[in-house]
């Protein structure tokens, strides 16, 4: 072989691996060291720490509204599409063709041939499965549909960063998140295997304006076009008591800011956890965290999908980082029913942090997610109850049980395990 062929064959091979390692890395800054316990989540420092350390402020005056189910969910959030005036705003990881999809686009369709400005953020890895003819006809109606980080030769780099936001907002005053795609999996009620258990909630107050401003963070990025009007960015009333804000994190912003939420108020615990996660994958920190909790009395107890979910090297891969946890007297609990795609965290019975963020290493270190703080005792004990409701249709996963489970399956749950900085 000829030594230039050499040459270039190298330097090729040595490029194309020296970019896979750049895709499946972060650059971005980690939280390494244990968040020591020196306040409780109920003391008025916490909320200090938090809104300092992840901005923006929280806001008084708000009304959150839970939705449960698709029965429930989608209803709302095609009533609050029809109504609107003046704007849409709306970005979602998934958007898959068939009927809740036709659905959506019909309103949408609808309210831009009536003069509504709408604007759509579709994931591109998400929303592959969507009919192109779908948004060709969103476009077709004066709609402006973008893809977030398609596939190019100029942006592999970031092909491993996408955005899983679930953000609707109308006319700037009300807005939706949680975990709910749009597919026709979170149709009905949650009441078979082919029809997921999802919350979504829905927000009215001057939080709205940051539901918004996670909106814009993306579109920037995607369209470059500053949409600032009074009928994105309206003045906003109060509407009710709940306090709240909406955290934003991205790779791009150098920092891990779902990862240091969820840690600092584990580590804020004085009572109790209670974690619902689609995607249970914690890394050792995040282990260790709730370990302490275990040791100073703090009840932990964690659901997640059982038989029934959509991706088993994932559920393998979390099962893998049970042993501490259960050691510590941890309770883990696998949802029966149906697919559980929640994700909501209730700490001490008065905060609770809902949106699209999981409990594992994509949405801490590689996706762009958005979550709901929400600092109030009467809605924090409507998620218990809700919690607890899901708890009692779950199965409890014994010490004893993890410990005898059968060797063949302990090393498919290791082997998944050292995937999970990519889950």
């Amino acid at each position: 072989m000829p030594t230039w062929l050499i040459i270039v064959t190298s330097a090729t091979v040595s490029y194309l691996l020296s970019l896979v390692v750049r895709v499946l890395t972060s650059r971005e800054k980690k939280v390494e060291y244990r968040i020591e316990h020196q306040f409780s989540v109920g003391d008025d420092q916490f909320l200090r720490s938090m809104t300092s350390l992840l901005p923006p402020t929280t806001l008084g005056g708000n009304k959150i509204t839970t939705f449960t189910n698709g029965d429930e969910i989608f209803p709302a959030m095609l009533d609050a599409i029809r109504s609107a005036q003046h704007t849409i705003t709306f970005e979602t990881f998934i958007y898959w063709q068939g009927k809740i999809g036709r659905q959506f686009a019909d309103a949408l369709i609808e309210r831009a041939r009536a003069q509504v400005k709408v604007h759509i953020l579709l994931d591109w890895l998400g929303t592959k499965k969507m009919n192109l003819d779908s948004i060709q006809s969103m476009k077709d109606a004066g709609i402006e549909v973008h893809r977030y980080h398609p596939l190019r030769w100029y942006n592999i780099r970031r092909v491993n960063n996408r955005t899983h936001r679930k953000l609707l907002v109308v006319d700037g005053t009300v807005g939706f998140t949680g975990g709910v795609g749009i597919a026709d999996e979170w149709l009905g009620n949650g009441e078979d295997p082919d029809h997921w258990r999802d919350s979504h909630f829905k927000m009215e107050g001057p939080v709205v304006a940051q539901c918004q401003a996670a909106f814009m963070d993306n579109w920037l990025k995607t369209r470059s076009l500053v949409l600032s009007e009074e009928g994105y960015f309206p003045e906003i009333a109060p509407t009710g008591a709940h306090r709240a804000q909406v955290v934003m994190s991205s790779p791009s912003e150098g920092s891990e800011s779902a990862r240091l939420m969820y840690l600092l108020a584990i580590a804020s615990a004085a009572r109790s956890v209670r974690i619902a996660s689609a995607y249970f994958v914690p890394d050792n920190l995040s282990v260790q965290t709730l370990v302490d909790a275990r040791r100073r009395g703090v009840k932990v107890v964690i659901i997640v999908p059982g038989e029934h979910n959509d991706s088993d090297v994932t559920r393998r891969a979390g099962r893998s980082r049970w042993g501490p946890l259960l050691q510590a007297g941890a309770e883990i609990y696998e949802y029966r029913p149906t697919m559980y795609h929640c994700k909501v965290m209730i700490v001490d019975d008065c905060w609770t942090t809902i949106g699209s963020a999981n409990f594992d290493n994509r949405s801490f270190r590689l996706n762009d997610e958005a979550n709901l703080n929400v600092y109030d005792a009467d809605f924090a004990r409507e998620q218990v109850g809700a919690f607890e409701h899901d708890q009692q249709r779950s199965r409890r996963i014994t010490r004893e049980e993890w410990t005898n489970h059968p060797w063949t399956e302990k090393l498919k749950d290791r082997a998944a395990g050292l995937l999970r900085s990519q889950l």
